[in-house]
């Protein structure tokens, strides 16, 4: 270990963006490159899990190439191979971690297999060395949506999650009954600026429930009935539905917070922490708690590969290492002690 000089190269290969970057100990970001997927799958209204796979195989080499090219390095430079091995779509993480095993094992460096939802968890303190464990983490992507404290390095403690659907996912449904497209986050969002946020009655699931865990298939469901019935421009729809989810954050993780030992901030992470109405709302919740609000940067919310290498530098910085046969995982929870939710299924 080399402390801040350690550099470590990172893969992230788990849904549809195929990325590559090298990541220091002292968190610099010596070089990243994303491959976009979106073109391929714009025209299904989501992504398809064989075109995805096919396509992380066609770039990841190139792409990871590019990255030590950018930096002025090869891999003997660098100190691990870091890769997320899970969750995710299952093709596409065995493309990524086959890959980061082969070069790890050709230059005699560590492996470190990275959970996916770790390399978002911690990637608030690559963009913030002040941020300290523990603090408490929501983490909205469209895969997932949980409330977690973070004490550590692999140590999380689940307080909420959704019982069915994703915030990500809402947002992405209710692009394409808006006729959006394809990634419908943003667009989503663009279009709620145009619209009055209280003109469709939207239902706020579960709000103030005992338990603090998230529901988002009936706001959705509503969004098709009111896009359907004619009776509200889309701008109104958007608007209406971002408002009820951020209604529904606000008041699910003041609920969790209550049942939270201290922390040191309210941190939010994934790629629906893109979203700045999302960030706003949070930064007035954590406000009102006393909390420091801590966001990472728009870069480092969507699925990217500096995180992954940030998740395999902290956990080098423990000695941690994989072996070679260490298996991809299409679900893998952060809390594997967490009690099952009622209709939650396997979100992770």
């Amino acid at each position: 270990m080399r402390g801040a000089e350690t550099v470590v190269l990172g893969i992230e290969s788990s849904c549809d963006e195929t990325a590559a970057a090298l990541v220091t100990g002292d968190r610099r970001i010596l070089a990243q490159r994303i491959a976009s997927q979106e073109a391929a799958h714009a025209p299904y209204g989501g992504v398809v899990p064989e075109i995805a796979a096919r396509a992380h195989a066609e770039k990841l080499a190139p792409l990871i190439e590019a990255v030590l090219s950018d930096a002025g390095m090869t891999l003997a430079d660098c100190d691990a191979v870091a890769a997320t091995a899970g969750p995710g779509l299952i093709g596409g993480v065995m493309v990524g971690l086959v890959t980061a095993k082969a070069l790890a094992m050709a230059s005699d460096k560590p492996l470190i297999a990275i959970n996916h939802l770790e390399g978002h968890a911690l990637s608030p303190r690559l963009a913030d060395p002040e941020l300290e464990f523990p603090y408490a983490l929501l983490l909205v992507s469209g895969g997932h949506c949980q409330v977690l404290r973070v004490e550590g390095v692999g140590r999380y403690t689940r307080l909420a999650t959704t019982i069915d659907d994703a915030l990500g996912e809402a947002f992405d449904k209710t692009a394409k009954i808006l006729g959006l497209g394809y990634p419908g986050g943003p667009a989503v969002e663009k279009l709620a600026l145009e619209g009055d946020p209280r003109a469709v009655p939207l239902p706020r699931p579960l709000l103030s429930s005992e338990e603090p865990h998230f529901s988002f298939a009936g706001l959705k469901s509503a969004v098709l009935r009111a896009s359907e019935s004619g009776k509200h421009r889309p701008a109104d729809i958007a608007a209406s539905f971002q408002q009820a989810a951020i209604d529904c954050i606000e008041d699910r993780l003041a609920r969790a917070l209550e049942k939270m030992d201290e922390v040191t901030a309210l941190v939010v992470a994934g790629g629906v922490a893109a979203n700045r109405q999302v960030r706003q709302s949070l930064e007035a919740l954590a406000a009102s708690r006393g909390l420091r609000f801590v966001a990472p940067p728009l870069e480092l919310c969507t699925d990217n590969a500096a995180m992954i290498a940030w998740a395999g530098i902290e956990r080098l910085q423990q000695g941690a290492s994989d072996p070679l046969d260490i298996a991809a995982r299409p679900r893998w929870p952060l809390d594997p002690a967490a009690e099952p939710v009622r209709g939650a299924g396997y979100k992770a």
